[in-house]
């Protein structure tokens, strides 16, 4: 115990030896400061030994040197603060230069500043954005499986609520609309391939027809091709597909891997649309619980707004897609051009992609009339498919989906072809519908974000009158006391 206390009296006197050299190095730096800030000097008068008691030590008071006297009375007020130290740099304990920031970062203009800030912002948000597309590219059979049941969901679900408010079960609405459902695609497929099986043979020979009669317009025409050159060139093609056996073979079992997929999506997206139909409150709660609990109200009122717009786009673009399907079948049907209907039917699956869907599926009637009847016929066709074009995206767009997807054109077209870019054909459709729910959604969350910020200031200003009041009526109670 002895040894333990001497060494921490050892330990404590050398603490204060530090402490006591920190305190002179400290004050030496200030004095050097304020001699360098020309500050009055300052005269050390020695007390005498005769006014202090016996015994005492004597010591020497710092003392203002005199000033010159001024030609104004000043009157100085009582305790005078003291001038205040020089600012400096607080590791190095130098002395501020009057033009230099205090720190590094302050020297950065504000503007570039602002920018690197939103650059690091932005290219994080990048990350994240391009993480996700990874994922949904590696699970591309579930994302597509799970939109096209949303979109055939929000097709079918007024219905299943209708039976619901009208008393039918929920299992018997979901399930007696799921089944209609299916069999209505299930009939318009049946329809296509039904068409395109009948009018086949015509339009085989229709089209070696328009072959031969394009062969000729070769050799007779502009171009003056010799029979020689065109046969070369059919004998070069014939020689690309027997030297490409393999790759050939490839594509084939690709596209056996495409056809299994594809089965195995439609499957998931069937089974998923009916447990939409039937159980999609639950869903939806069970989807909620899964946020932070802060965001849980704002996504809660956002979702069926979200869902209303969604309803909205589906049902429209149904509507216009009928429309445009219908319009063109007409005019193909009347320049008399072969398998009207099953074109008709490709052209309103087609313009389920907005603005050029419906266009770039009718070139497969363009081709058609260009091999079977006259380049006449197809540059009418041509004619019809604009026109229809431009019925629907200055008519029947604004008219059946303005108020539900309030998207500009350009943003249409841009999403459709970033759609089509990231995901094909699959991509180009859930584009639009994506980009309106986004819409609505951060449209929503804005409007709710203001208006909190409405009532908190609202609250606020009654809060302080409430005080103004308060304050006013402790004052007046005095002076009615008097």
């Amino acid at each position: 115990m002895a040894r333990g206390g001497k060494a921490f009296k050892a330990v404590a006197k050398g603490v204060a030896v530090v402490a006591s050299a920190a305190a002179v190095i400290e004050r030496r730096r200030r004095a050097a400061i304020a001699a360098e800030y020309h500050e009055p000097p300052v005269a050390v008068v020695p007390i005498p030994d005769q006014a202090l008691p016996p015994g005492a030590v004597t010591t020497a008071v710092p003392v203002a040197a005199p000033l010159p006297a001024p030609r104004e009375e000043v009157v100085a007020p009582a305790h005078a603060p003291a001038p205040a130290p020089p600012p400096t740099h607080g590791a190095f304990g130098r002395e501020l230069h009057p033009g230099r920031p205090a720190t590094p970062a302050e020297a950065v203009p504000w503007g570039l500043r602002v920018a690197a800030e939103s650059t690091w912002r932005l290219l994080l948000l990048g990350a994240a954005l391009y993480v996700l597309f990874m994922v949904v590219d590696m699970l591309r059979l579930v994302a597509f499986a799970v939109l096209a049941s949303l979109l055939i969901s929000a097709l079918l679900e007024p219905t299943v609520s209708w039976l619901r408010r009208h008393g039918v079960p929920r299992s018997l609405a979901a399930g007696g609309v799921f089944m209609s459902g299916l069999a209505g695609i299930g009939l318009v497929g049946w329809f296509v391939v039904w068409q395109v099986t009948t009018n086949l043979s015509d339009v085989t020979s229709k089209v070696q027809d328009g072959v031969a009669t394009l062969r000729d317009w070769l050799v007779t025409g502009p171009l003056h091709l010799t029979e020689q050159q065109i046969k070369d060139f059919a004998d070069q093609i014939t020689k690309a597909i027997s030297t490409n056996t393999d790759q050939l073979t490839s594509v084939g079992l690709t596209g056996a891997q495409i056809a299994v997929e594809v089965l195995t999506t439609v499957l998931l997206a069937f089974f998923t649309t009916f447990f939409l139909l039937y159980d999609g409150e639950r869903i939806w709660g069970w989807a909620l619980r899964g946020l932070p609990r802060h965001s849980r109200y704002a996504m809660a009122g956002a979702g069926p707004k979200a869902w209303a717009t969604l309803t909205a786009y589906v049902r429209g673009t149904v509507c216009v897609a009928f429309i445009d399907a219908v319009c063109i079948g007409i005019g193909i049907q009347l320049l008399g051009v072969p398998m009207a209907l099953p074109l008709a039917v490709i052209i309103f699956l087609g313009a389920f992609v907005p603005l050029v869907g419906a266009l770039v599926t009718g070139t497969v009637a363009v081709l058609i009339a260009l091999v079977t009847t006259s380049p006449w016929t197809a540059l009418m066709v041509l004619v019809v498919l604009i026109a229809v074009q431009q019925l629907e995206g200055h008519i029947l767009q604004p008219l059946i989906l303005g108020r539900a997807v309030r998207v500009h054109p350009l943003g249409v077209v841009l999403g459709v072809a970033a759609g089509s870019i990231i995901g094909g054909i699959g991509g180009a459709i859930v584009a639009v519908p994506l980009i309106a729910v986004t819409n609505t959604v951060v449209g929503h969350l804005r409007r709710r974000n203001e208006a909190g910020q409405a009532v908190f200031t609202a609250m606020e200003a009654a809060r302080e009158a409430a005080v103004a009041r308060t304050a006013s009526a402790g004052g007046a109670t005095p002076a009615a006391a008097e």
